[in-house]
Order: structure tokens, then C-alpha cells, then sequence
């Protein structure tokens, strides 16, 4: 079985989480973290790597990390309202994984570096502090969710110029949708 690359192109890290489950809402959603080895790679992807290696249960974590954002997310998007259980489960998974960030010096390259996260669950905790602080400030006028009803991806958006995630496939059926309705418009 092939998995699919990652998606790193939605505009914020706990963005990038919930695209690890492409066509979510099809009828063959596509798991892109589907072991405790892919979501080790995904953190490495994000810049997130923790010391430890990654297990079962962090697995675990992350899936329920990213359903818990989801809702949280297409409300956002679409300008409504969270739903009190979902803006709990967020509340609920801070309290237990947010960890301080530190941040130290770095010669190469020079500036400020994060300090590895002490693991898994605790690279999690900043996804969801990102999160947290993304959907409650300023820059949540700036989501989106794909129009595609299996994708509903939800991407950011500070432009105001997508219509669709940042997916060719999406934009691509939705202008071929388009097309065919505008020409069937134009037949009657």
C-alpha cells in the first residue's frame, strides 16, 4: 500500500494535521499517518521531532488531536459559532499537553531555535496551542474549507483569492464542474 505525501501547503502547521486525512468526509477517507513510524515522519516534517520514539499511543493522540480540531476549524471557516463540546475537547487536550516553549540561541542558522519537544504528546501540545491561539485571533477571518463536499479542507486564506484548498485535484474538479454547468447553461 502506498500513502500519499504529505500535505504541508495549507497555510499553519495544525492545518497541515488535519490534512493528514485526505477526502475526510468521501467515502474512502485517505489516513496519512496510519503508524506510530508515518506520524514520527510528520513531526519531523513540521519541524516538530521529539527526542523519544514515537508510540501506539501518540498515534493515538494525534488522531484524536486532529478530530478535535476539525470541527473547531470548519466553524471557524464558515463563520459559526464552535460547538461547546469541541471547544472542551481543545480546552481539555491544552490542559494536558500543553508544555512552555523554550527557546534558545542557534549559530547555524543564526537566530532563535525551538527546543525539541520532550515527546510525542508534548509536540502535539504546540499543534494545539498553534491552534488554539490561531482560531482565536485575528487570523481566523482568514479560513476557508474547500468547497468539495468529500475535502473540506479548511486552509488559510490571508489573501482572500482561493476558492478551493491548495489540492490540484479539488480545484481542478471544481473548474471542470463549472465548465460543465456553464455549458449545459448555455445549451438551454
Amino acid at each position: 500500500m502506498e500513502i500519499a505525501p504529505f500535505r504541508l501547503d495549507t497555510g499553519a502547521t495544525w492545518l497541515n494535521l488535519l490534512a493528514t486525512r485526505g477526502s475526510a468526509f468521501g467515502r474512502h477517507p485517505e489516513e496519512r499517518i496510519p503508524t506510530p513510524e508515518r506520524l514520527a515522519d510528520w513531526l519531523a516534517a513540521v519541524e516538530l521531532a521529539p527526542e523519544p520514539p514515537v508510540t501506539a499511543a501518540d498515534l493515538e493522540l494525534a488522531w484524536q488531536l486532529r478530530e478535535t480540531l476539525r470541527p473547531l476549524a470548519l466553524s471557524a471557516a464558515t463563520g459559526e459559532g464552535p460547538s461547546p463540546e469541541a471547544a472542551a475537547g481543545l480546552i481539555a487536550f491544552l490542559q494536558a499537553h500543553d508544555e512552555p516553549l523554550t527557546l534558545a540561541g542557534s549559530a547555524e542558522p543564526p537566530g532563535l531555535a525551538r527546543v525539541a519537544p520532550g515527546d510525542a504528546a508534548a509536540a502535539l501540545g504546540r499543534v494545539a496551542r498553534q491552534a488554539a491561539d490561531h482560531l482565536t485571533g485575528p487570523e481566523r477571518h482568514a479560513l476557508k474549507s474547500c468547497p468539495e463536499s468529500d475535502c473540506r479542507g479548511v486552509f488559510a486564506d490571508p489573501d482572500g483569492r482561493r476558492r478551493w484548498c491548495p489540492s490540484p485535484a479539488c480545484a481542478s474538479r471544481g473548474r471542470v464542474r463549472a465548465h460543465r454547468a456553464r455549458k449545459a447553461s448555455a445549451a438551454e
